[in-house]
């Protein structure tokens, strides 16, 4: 029994106005109701997928995992439990909150909140509208996305992850991210999406490294990537990489880390092989200087 996707995902910010026109304008999310001083977005036929709340880390809040019922929740419970983790059974008020029927967490090696629900918010009767006019973001069994944690200690992590919640290695890429900097790069799936987590010892000083939305057509991505390059917000130009083959680029975001926004990605297919690469992308994903 594992996670079987990400259903949400929570950032602490400074500026949630700043998030308000940003993940509207730029990314092509749609605004959902929220309490007073948090924003929260919409991808799809969910009632929200990620949330924005006001607080002084610019960093992630938490990330929401998704199972399909009751027993599979109490399952999780169960084997984070036989791991040694502590977990929590939220209140009924936090879970009618996010909109869900049941609600677990625990905290990850990084004091990273992690949440477990099943039972989250469809709103079919009133459909997902991009106010840039995104086609449409891949989700349905793969989940929200995917994000990247930069993490102390790596193998602590991927315990955590792997033995607590069910993840699965897909492949590692050594990154040579400049010419003082390596790291090694672990790529986690818990469903068909390549990664929905990636862990690695980065630099930055955010546990956030980026968190990515994946559309369903190559247009709305170079629309995308226009309307950042006018508002010079480009962290990496657009590129394929190497593991998943998605065609994406950075954006920088008001909290300082960054949004991959892409298309075109693989899918974990039965018999899967875990392997290695030297390289990040086959081309492009260039840093940007800044003047």
């Amino acid at each position: 029994m594992s996670v079987q996707r990400l259903g949400y995902f929570g950032i602490e910010a400074s500026d949630v106005d700043a998030w308000r026109s940003y993940a509207t304008t730029r990314l092509g999310a749609m605004e959902a109701s929220a309490s007073a001083g948090t924003a929260r977005f919409r991808l799809d036929s969910r009632a929200w997928r990620f949330q924005v709340a006001p607080g002084t880390s610019d960093d992630i809040a938490f990330a929401g995992y998704e199972v399909d019922t009751e027993n599979e929740l109490l399952a999780i419970k169960q084997r984070l439990k036989d791991f040694g983790v502590k977990v929590t059974t939220e209140s009924a008020e936090l879970a009618a909150e996010r909109g869900v029927l049941g609600l677990i967490s625990c905290t990850d090696p990084t004091d990273t909140r992690v949440e477990i629900y099943y039972g989250g918010t469809e709103l079919f009767e009133k459909p997902f509208a991009s106010p840039t006019g995104v086609s449409g973001f891949r989700t349905e069994d793969q989940g929200m996305g995917h994000y990247v944690l930069a993490v102390p200690d790596v193998g602590e992590a991927l315990d955590f992850y792997i033995q607590g919640l069910g993840f699965h290695l897909s492949d590692i890429i050594d990154w040579q991210v400049n010419p003082e900097v390596a790291a090694r790069v672990y790529f986690l799936h818990c469903n068909g999406r390549h990664h929905t987590l990636a862990l690695a010892s980065l630099p930055g000083g955010k546990k956030l490294h980026h968190f990515m939305l994946e559309t369903i057509s190559l247009d709305d991505v170079g629309l995308a990537y226009d309307r950042c390059v006018e508002d010079e917000a480009v962290v990496m130009t657009l590129g394929r990489h190497t593991n998943d083959h998605m065609v994406s680029f950075y954006g920088g975001t008001p909290s300082g880390f960054a949004v991959e926004f892409g298309w075109g990605a693989r899918v974990v297919q039965p018999g899967w092989s875990v392997v290695r690469y030297d390289s990040i992308s086959t081309w492009g994903h260039k840093f940007v200087a800044r003047p």
